[in-house]
């Protein structure tokens, strides 16, 4: 892989090559309900365990293989999980096991693993697989005992077998288990829902019709009030938030209010598990009839069922599963006779080690508390994540008439900056109808400082905003023109229209051109109100923010193209493709991008490579030709190198790779900053906008001051950005040092973080800091109120 590791430095890192597995056995099973992106961790646990010299077994058909043991027990290899990133479901099989919650199943496991000296599991499923592999391993000493008595094992065997440690990684689309923001399968069952919905809009809005839809979730309503949230949906179900007597009413008052409004349709979103106030159930066919009973609307029910489960694993939830199936095998290598059973969970943006049991328990919880009618404290057991989805849905979901809004008299504005890049619409949506419920006037400037310096700003009512959430691109128009050399027309534009503060949605443009109006404060004092910047662009490589909106979609595009190039390089056999991403001189949707693809090398400027890296790779290929994997996959990043162009480098590995393979180049262009918006860029636009604008009112309220908003110090002039687990205000002048402006880049990027793990993954020899990892938390309960400046994503 290009560039040698990092030399080390003398610190508190710590690399993982210390940690061996010689000697040890890792057996990876899947189990419960399958959910996309299983493949992915099972593929990261093979090739991490084989990396680190252990022997990895796939055990077949879940509990049901290790109780039958036999053929389902087999040994992998790196090229057994092969082509199998792209693929949804699990493909090593997974079955419900009865036989396993009895004594005489995990006694026929138990021996089954002793067989093979295995006693390191990783278990892939929902709760209840994870708490059966709990049991059997605080069962195991005394299921050892028994076996040696009746003769099936010797003491030695029982002796060197004495230790089972187990890590849990959760597959479950319903994103219903606590400890973790997401669960693997989440973020692709929410591709399947949107995809739906999407196309159901276009059908609803010619016939004037409402959609009642159904979705999974038979206790938790996260996929319905994300797709909810998403989709700009009129009405949500959940099981958490049971409706009060009376929303038959409510719920036909507010669609014919939207009828009214010249809305076309009606989306009406039920998770399978929602239940009113009394218990019962909710179902589409009881919404359907009343809408028609009621309103006489042509109404049409569609149940989503197993679509929902099935299709290939989104890039977020093979970035995810692959990050969990790494470091669970780090968790592995470092478990001990006294570490608990543990998970391996994502808070914010940070793998984290949880007790297996307390998550468990927390999970169990939620459901008591449903029970018991404690909505509230249900929710607040889901997490932070599921809360703050809930909080924003609310914001948004309802249009409060003009009587009943406070009047704030303020005047906000709203831009995009930079180049398109999907979720952009979301995001002014959400700003806009906050702002409205907040009580300001909402303006839209339209393509970005230049627009906003010719006066093209109006402004932007609720209705204005209906059905944004889908668009990709930038409905109001952005260009990458900079404020700097248009202070004068742009404060006199904030005289005419007597703007009290922004909110710029944009890329590296809009950073600098947040820069240029913070420090002309002293010059013009119309700049002096608050100003807040949400990141947009697809390069993801604006300082202060780990994600920008409009990454998530172009690393689908890209991950998308890679699998359909590889079904091609498949068929012909010996064959490398040279891909270039996007992103100037970021190397994020490159990386990434590989590391969701599969891809054997990376190019990046962050990483500076040289003829003999490139000549290595060329010779790692060669020698991946020689085994069952006779393709090849190349990012290259758009800048990474002046002379190193795609077409050097096309041309060398045809040149270097002749009678061996041959080479095609890709250059995907534009089409990663098109299409439609992922589900994640829809949510994270939304939430973003959202917290910016109660930002603003805060802001606005607290430097409002003799009848005049002034605000001139450098926390009024924001960046709100998301820190590895949490939202964070930051003023923009202090991340000034953070930046590198010639390359348009932050000078630290988490992300190369990733980088050695998608090396060890293509076969490559590297060195891995593991000092952000190992520490086994606990799962907060209580958690302290969330400060103005930060709050949980």
């Amino acid at each position: 892989m290009a560039g040698a590791a990092a030399p080390k430095r003398q610190d508190t890192r710590k690399f993982f090559e210390n940690l061996s597995g010689a000697g040890k056995s890792i057996a990876v099973l899947t189990s419960g309900g399958d959910a996309q992106g299983m493949n992915a961790a099972v593929r990261a646990v093979v090739r991490m365990g084989i990396y680190v010299g252990a022997k990895v077994y796939f055990i077949h058909e879940g509990y049901q293989g290790m109780v039958d043991g036999g053929d389902n027990i087999k040994e992998a290899t790196w090229e057994s999980v092969s082509s199998m990133l792209q693929v949804g479901g699990t493909v090593i099989g997974s079955a419900r096991c009865k036989e396993f919650r009895t004594h005489e199943g995990r006694l026929k496991a138990a021996h089954n693993l002793v067989l093979r000296s295995i006693t390191n599991l990783c278990v892939i499923g929902g709760d209840g697989s994870l708490t059966g592999a709990n049991l059997f391993r605080e069962e195991w000493s005394s299921l050892l005992d028994e076996l040696q008595q009746q003769g099936l094992i010797d003491a030695e065997a029982a002796r060197s077998n004495s230790e089972l440690h187990i890590v849990g990684m959760v597959g479950s689309i319903d994103n219903d288990f606590c400890g973790t923001d997401m669960t693997i399968g989440t973020d692709s069952a929410l591709h399947r829902i949107i995809e739906v919905v999407d196309a159901i809009m276009t059908t609803a809005q010619s016939h004037q019709r409402t959609f009642v839809l159904e979705v999974m979730g038979r206790h938790c309503g996260y996929l319905a009030l994300v797709s909810a949230l998403a989709c700009g949906a009129d009405w949500v179900f959940i099981p958490e938030m049971p409706p009060e007597d009376g929303w038959e009413d409510n719920m036909c008052q507010k669609l014919s209010e939207n009828r009214a409004d010249k809305k076309r349709l009606n989306i009406i979103i039920v998770a399978e598990g929602a239940i009113d106030c009394h218990n019962k159930a909710i179902t589409p066919d009881y919404i359907k009839d009343l809408v028609v009973r009621c309103l006489g609307f042509d109404t049409r029910v569609t149940i989503l069922g197993h679509v929902q489960r099935g299709g290939t694993p989104s890039a977020f939830d093979r970035i995810l599963a692959s990050r969990m199936g790494v470091e669970a095998v780090l968790a592995l290598l470092e478990a001990s006779a006294n570490t608990p059973a543990c998970v391996v969970s994502l808070v914010g943006n940070q793998a984290v080690r949880l007790p297996l049991m307390e998550c468990v328990q927390m999970t169990q919880e939620v459901q008591k508390a449903m029970d018991e009618k404690k909505f509230d404290d249900a929710v607040r057991l889901r997490g932070r994540s599921f809360e703050n989805n809930l909080s924003t849905y609310r914001l948004l979901s309802y249009r409060k008439a003009d009587s009943e809004l406070p009047n704030s008299s303020f005047n906000v504005a709203v831009l995009n900056v930079g180049a398109p890049a999907a979720g952009m619409n979301a995001a002014v949506r959400s700003a806009v109808r906050v702002g409205i419920t907040e009580g300001h006037k909402m303006f839209a400037v339209n393509d970005g400082f230049e627009g906003f310096y010719k006066g093209q700003i109006k402004e932007i009512k609720w209705g204005d905003v209906g059905g944004w959430t889908g668009q990709g691109g930038s409905l109001l128009g952005t260009k990458r023109t900079l404020p700097g050399k248009h202070l004068d027309k742009i404060a006199e534009q904030m005289r005419i229209h007597n703007i009290n503060a922004l909110l710029v949605i944009g890329g590296f443009e809009a950073y600098v051109g947040l820069l240029e109006l913070s420090s002309a404060r002293d010059k013009y004092s119309e700049l002096c109100v608050p100003m807040v910047m949400v990141p947009a662009t697809v390069s993801n490589n604006i300082p202060g923010s780990d994600l920008s909106i409009g990454s998530d979609t172009a690393l689908n595009a890209i991950t998308d193209t890679c699998d359909r190039i590889k079904q091609s390089a498949s068929g012909t056999k010996r064959r490398v493709f040279i891909i270039e991403t996007m992103g100037g001189y970021c190397g994020y949707l490159a990386t990434v991008g590989g590391l969701a693809a599969g891809a054997d090398t990376v190019y990046i400027y962050e990483e500076p490579f040289d003829i003999r890296d490139l000549q290595a790779n060329v010779e790692h290929l060669t020698q991946k030709m020689k085994t069952s994997i006779q393709r090849g996959l190349v990012l290259r990043n758009e800048n990474c190198n002046e002379n190193f162009t795609t077409d050097f480098v096309y041309q060398l590995y045809t040149e270097e790779g002749r009678g061996v393979f041959d080479c095609r180049k890709n250059i995907l262009g534009h089409m990663q900053q098109g299409g439609a918006p992922s589900p994640f860029d829809r949510n994270f636009g939304t939430k973003v906008a959202a917290k910016a604008i109660q930002w603003i009112t805060q802001t606005l309220k607290d430097s409002y001051k003799g009848g005049r908003v002034f605000a001139n110090s450098e926390e009024t002039a924001c960046l709100l950005g998301m820190r590895r687990r949490a939202l964070v205000f930051q003023p923009v002048s202090q991340l000034r040092d953070e930046t590198d402006f010639v390359h348009r880049i932050p000078k630290e990027q988490w992300w190369l973080k990733l980088r050695p793990l998608m090396k060890i993954l293509a076969k490559y020899k590297t060195s891995y800091d593991v000092s952000d990892s190992g520490q086994l938390e606990h799962v907060a309960r209580l958690r302290p109120k969330e400060t103005k400046t930060s709050s949980a994503i």
